[in-house]
C-alpha cells in the first residue's frame, strides 16, 4: 500500500501542471469542454463582450454567484480548475448551465453588462 502512495505522488510530482488540474477537475472539465457547463467568461464572449476588463469580467462573475446563490438557497455553483485567459494561472472558477438564469439575471444587474440584456436593445430599437 505505501509503495502504491509514493509511487502516486512522484507520479504527481512530475506531471505538467495542465494535466494535474485536468486530473483535480475530472468530469467537470469535460463537461466545460463539451459545453453542458458554462463560464461566465464563455458567456461574455459568445455575446460579443470580449473587450471588457479582466476586472469588469470578475465582477460579472461575481454578480452570477451571487444570482445563483439566491435561487438555490445559498448553495454554491460546481467548480472547476481552469487557466487564465490573460496570465495563465490555474484559478478556481465557477461553472454553470448555458440555460441558468442566473447568467440572464446578472446582465441586467451588472452595470458594465446591462447593455447587453435583451430588453435594453428593445428600448434601443
Amino acid at each position: 500500500m505505501k509503495v502504491t502512495i509514493r509511487r502516486t505522488i512522484t507520479a504527481a510530482r512530475t506531471s505538467t501542471k495542465a494535466l494535474g488540474y485536468r486530473t483535480l477537475s475530472g468530469q467537470i472539465a469535460h463537461l466545460v469542454d463539451t459545453g453542458a457547463l458554462v463560464r461566465t467568461g464563455d458567456i461574455l464572449d459568445r455575446l460579443g463582450a470580449d473587450d471588457l476588463k479582466d476586472g469588469q469580467r470578475s465582477w460579472y462573475g461575481r454578480h452570477v454567484a451571487k444570482a445563483y446563490r439566491a435561487a438555490h438557497l445559498g448553495a454554491d455553483a460546481i467548480r472547476v480548475w481552469a487557466q487564465h485567459r490573460t496570465t495563465g494561472k490555474w484559478i478556481h472558477v465557477y461553472v454553470y448551465a448555458p440555460t441558468d438564469p442566473a447568467l440572464v439575471v446578472a446582465l441586467g444587474t451588472y452595470k458594465a453588462t446591462r447593455h447587453l440584456t435583451a430588453s435594453d436593445f428593445a428600448e434601443c430599437a
